[in-house]
């Protein structure tokens, strides 16, 4: 859509989410206009994705930390100390990255029709007036993830609602008198499919949840698989076997898998349950791949001892081959970063490690398709909530040619996209009605 006095690329960035920079190997999204091409009826509400970095006060402040406190965090970081093995290692990942970011960021800094869009990409939506919170607690009392752990998770039913009654108000309005179809599923350990064309609305414990146009989720109800996977671990592996297709020709073509990675900060602060490493060895990537190959992309922290695990053990075990780094840069509304770029443990990025995972010998036409995929890119977005990633999946489709229908498959998600299966323990965390809004 043209929009007269706006330039063609900031106008595609309003249609699309994503602008690209020119002769440059990023872009910036929005991940609010992104995650919206996934939805008919309903829009995740701006104010309810940027929950942070929109406020003019400091973001130790936003987290609960004192300026002061701040200061001498800040002031420990920029003293010198002599680095150990792992540390020198990941300063040297971070110096052959800077280049990259640095660059990526100027041009950002120098983009002013998109800085002014940005600062308008929350816009001014009461979320007191969203659809979900007028007509649904705030909230699950108890997460999925103590639910799933209830002895009585077997038995917690979800229903799907279909095709909506609508009949004309005294207003012009319309208003929903009620469903032509209603299922009631199994919500724990049971494949939850909306196989129409159109956002579904979901019930559960007087809750209420938007199910994107075809997509599905599998959730996952183990008692121990957070909580003690050092314990059972290994037989907490049957309940993703049941997403291996029975015919390799039905396999995934990109599988993204975010793991509940251990760090301090998750466990300080009580955000979600950590899993060890030794989890992610046997989950059967090669299994859930289409036979022709697939795409992977796996997030991992800046952990100098994690990106070691993940290149000597975990992609080998999976049968996946490392063919580029992915850059994840964290902006506030302003486009500043986040954090200082140099700051040792807080850096302002996240990686993307994105491979190829083959069920046999790799065929050379294939291999030479997926090896197309370009190093050292650059994703800059404004952060959502705590530990929710930007939605690239549609950025990775397009290193996925030749796949009609692609299927797609997030691991340990967190949310839904339409034409995608989500597994985890919470795929339902983003989808409550009080993160939309009404069309």
């Amino acid at each position: 859509m043209e929009r007269p006095g706006m330039s063609d690329k900031l106008s595609k960035f309003l249609d699309s989410g994503i602008y690209r920079f020119e002769d440059l190997n990023a872009v910036f999204i929005d991940p609010v206009r992104i995650l919206n091409r996934s939805y008919t009826r309903f829009r995740v509400a701006p104010s309810a994705y940027y929950t942070r970095f929109f406020e003019s006060k400091h973001a130790g402040q936003e987290s609960g930390v004192s300026s002061s406190n701040l200061r001498k965090r800040k002031r420990k970081e920029k003293e010198p100390h002599s680095l150990n093995e792992r540390e020198k290692a990941a300063e040297q990942r971070h110096q052959e990255a800077r280049p990259f970011l640095l660059k990526a960021h100027e041009c950002l800094l120098r983009a002013t029709d998109l800085l002014e869009a940005m600062s308008n990409l929350r816009g001014d939506f009461d979320p007191l007036q969203g659809c979900g919170n007028s007509q649904s607690p705030s909230g699950l009392q108890q997460p999925f993830v103590e639910l799933g752990q209830d002895w009585q998770s077997a038995l917690y039913d979800i229903t799907l609602n279909f095709h909506q009654h609508e009949k004309p108000t005294a207003d012009g309005g319309s208003a929903i008198t009620g469903y032509t179809e209603q299922r009631v599923l199994p919500i724990f350990d049971n494949l939850v499919v909306n196989e129409t064309s159109v956002d579904v609305e979901a019930e559960f414990l007087n809750n209420r949840y938007v199910i994107p146009r075809q997509s599905c989720f599998y959730m996952v109800s183990h008692t121990s698989m957070f909580f003690f996977p050092f314990v059972t671990w290994k037989s907490d592996l049957r309940q993703i076997q049941n997403l291996i297709p029975a015919e390799s020709s039905c396999g995934f073509n990109l599988i993204v898998v975010d793991p509940p990675w251990e760090n301090g900060s998750a466990r300080q602060k009580l955000r979600y349950p950590t899993l060890p490493n030794r989890y992610l060895l046997s989950l059967p990537i090669k299994q859930l791949t289409h036979k022709d190959g697939g795409l992977v992309a796996l997030w991992v922290t800046n952990r100098e001892k994690l990106r070691g695990f993940v290149e000597k053990e975990l992609f080998p075990s999976w049968g996946v081959r490392h063919m580029a780094t992915f850059y994840w840069l964290k902006v506030k509304a302003d486009g500043l970063l986040i954090n200082d770029l140099d700051l040792f443990h807080h850096r302002p990025y996240e990686c993307l490690l994105v491979g190829h995972c083959h069920r046999e010998a790799m065929d050379s036409k294939y291999l030479s398709i997926f090896q197309a995929v370009q190093h050292n890119q650059i994703i800059i977005s404004i952060p959502g909530d705590y530990s929710r990633k930007p939605p690239i999946g549609g950025l990775l489709l397009e290193y996925v040619p030749g796949f009609k229908p692609t299927r797609c498959l997030e691991l340990f998600a967190r949310e839904m996209t339409s034409g995608w299966t989500s597994w985890g323990n919470e795929p339902l965390h983003f989808q409550e009605f009080r993160y939309f809004s009404t069309q």
